[in-house]
């Protein structure tokens, strides 16, 4: 198991929670990289059970460390683990909040696969314990920005999005990289409903599915994802508003063509194909100058600035030299 200490995009874990907290989720992590092989695999197993428990406490939000925001020094804390799981956005179970973790109960994650289809010359189909184990999981603490003005700081675990492509070898022809999320309507009951066209669809250009910090997920909280935060894989892309990071994903396509993602054909005029968080931009019905991290002084009484490309700039920012990001947004 790798942990990532100083690349500049996360917040170091050891000096955000206490040690015995922090050696617990270690060993959990531990387990998930043994278990993708064998029997220390019982905790996805019994996942479905996991996602309904509350904990309350056990990785609370405490003091942050600190972390590289453009230049800048700024203290961080985690977002509550209940908070994280409780406050989300997951239409195929609901359009409140409260909806996918009331809901989510009835997703199936075993058996599950994630075909590869399209510009590659390795086209296959993966089992999901053959993507546990294809690379080594590591804990990133992200900032998550939703679209609606509203933030978390969440503790991932996954491994670079990249390491998947480079097995698959995509072809010369291949410019964007397309996930498509389940659609089933036995076991996600808001499929079928006139919220979005199903199933649902993101992308990314092939620079971005390449860059370090595009994640392939498997968890968080040194944990197994909970079935509504897109278990059992899902992409967490940091520096791009929420919805951008496609979950419960079943297929990724590698394709010529920028991808008709759901909510730019949903209503291509509030939300474009880059989706990058930018302070600069607004959404047409709200500013995208502040935020609200959830968790802090009530639900939502305190506002931050937002920072660009939710304070990955270094990281990112080379991605689009040239574009005016107020056309690509």
């Amino acid at each position: 198991m790798h942990f990532l200490k100083d690349r500049g995009f996360t917040l170091p874990s050891a000096e955000i929670t206490p040690r015995t907290v922090y050696e617990e989720r270690r060993r959990l992590l531990k387990l998930m990289a043994v278990g993708a092989a064998g029997a220390g695999l019982a905790t996805w197993a019994g996942r479905e059970a996991m996602a309904q428990v509350t904990r309350p406490n056990k990785l609370a939000a405490l003091p942050g460390a600190r972390t590289s925001v453009s230049g800048a020094m700024t203290m961080e804390k985690l977002t509550s683990y209940q908070d994280a799981t409780s406050y989300n956005n997951f239409y195929e179970f609901g359009t409140d909040k409260s909806d996918p973790a009331h809901n989510a109960h009835t997703l199936k994650t075993r058996p599950w696969t994630v075909a590869i289809e399209g510009e590659v010359k390795k086209p296959r189909t993966f089992d999901i314990d053959e993507l546990l184990k294809l690379a080594p999981m590591e804990e990133r603490i992200y900032r998550l920005r939703c679209v609606e003005g509203w933030s978390m700081v969440v503790p991932w675990v996954g491994y670079s999005l990249s390491e998947l492509i480079k097995r698959v070898e995509p072809t010369g022809n291949a410019k964007y990289v397309e996930f498509v999320t389940l659609a089933d309507a036995k076991t996600m009951p808001y499929v079928g409903s006139r919220v979005l066209e199903w199933p649902y669809v993101e992308g990314l250009r092939m620079d971005e599915a390449m860059n370090p910090l595009a994640l392939l997920t498997f968890g968080l909280y040194g944990e197994v994802l909970p079935n509504q935060n897109g278990a059992p894989v899902r992409a967490i892309v940091p520096w791009k508003y929420g919805f951008k990071s496609g979950k419960s994903i079943v297929k990724i396509r590698f394709v010529e063509k920028e991808p008709r993602t759901s909510w730019a054909k949903a209503n291509p005029g509030e939300y474009g194909f880059y989706s990058n968080v930018n302070p600069k931009v607004d959404h047409p019905r709200w500013s995208q100058a502040t935020e609200r991290r959830i968790g802090e002084d009530g639900l939502f009484q305190k506002k931050r600035p937002t920072l660009m490309f939710n304070g990955y700039e270094p990281q990112v920012g080379q991605l689009y030299a040239g574009m005016d990001l107020a056309k690509y947004f």
